[in-house]
């Protein structure tokens, strides 16, 4: 099973992500479950979804508290406390940064791999928002192969109707512009 974890803020679409992810692996014939753990819930406050996806029926339904890929959609919350607790032996990264990936190894030191992309950038050009989710999601699939891009835009046609051009494109620029980084930690 693989278990990926997101953080985010409100307002930038980690829940909406896990669940377009969650969708696009069903269409493709595994099982997965999207969920999310809120705190307050308003506007830029920290924000927890988790994707599991498996070829089998998934029956474990907590927290995702080891997870083998984390997805970041705003790099201030690589500060905070646990983002990367848990992170297993050789994980993968995916951050949302304008710096390169190499300045996050501190924070995620037994990654194997980190991918990078300036997905804010992406979005405010293609979206005219912020909102990173879409720009994030192609990051993950060119980090992770774990979908096929094809999929991705697919549900996103069907879930975002009139403005699903603006956000194929933002995954479309995100998956060409991530540049993935090899941490070498032990798998």
């Amino acid at each position: 099973m693989l278990e990926i974890r997101w953080h985010g803020r409100g307002g930038q679409g980690a829940v909406t992500a896990a669940e377009i992810l969650a969708t696009s692996v069903i269409n493709e014939g595994k099982y997965a479950q999207a969920f999310a753990a809120f705190g307050p819930e308003r506007r830029g406050a920290p924000v927890l979804a988790f994707t599991r996806i498996s070829d089998s029926e998934i029956l474990t339904r907590c927290q995702i508290y080891e997870p083998d890929i984390i997805v970041v959609l705003d790099k201030n919350l690589c500060t905070m406390e646990g983002v990367g607790d848990g992170l297993k032996d050789g994980g993968t990264v995916v951050l949302n940064t304008d710096q390169k990936a190499e300045d996050y190894l501190q924070i995620f030191g037994n990654a194997g791999k980190i991918a990078v992309v300036d997905a804010t950038e992406i979005a405010l050009r293609e979206l005219g928002t912020p909102i990173t989710n879409t720009a994030i999601l192609g990051a993950l699939v060119r980090a992770s192969g774990v979908v096929r891009l094809e999929t991705l835009e697919e549900v996103m046609k069907q879930r975002f109707k009139q403005f699903a051009e603006k956000n194929v494109n933002a995954v479309k620029r995100a998956f060409e512009g991530t540049v993935l980084f090899e941490a070498g930690a032990k798998k």
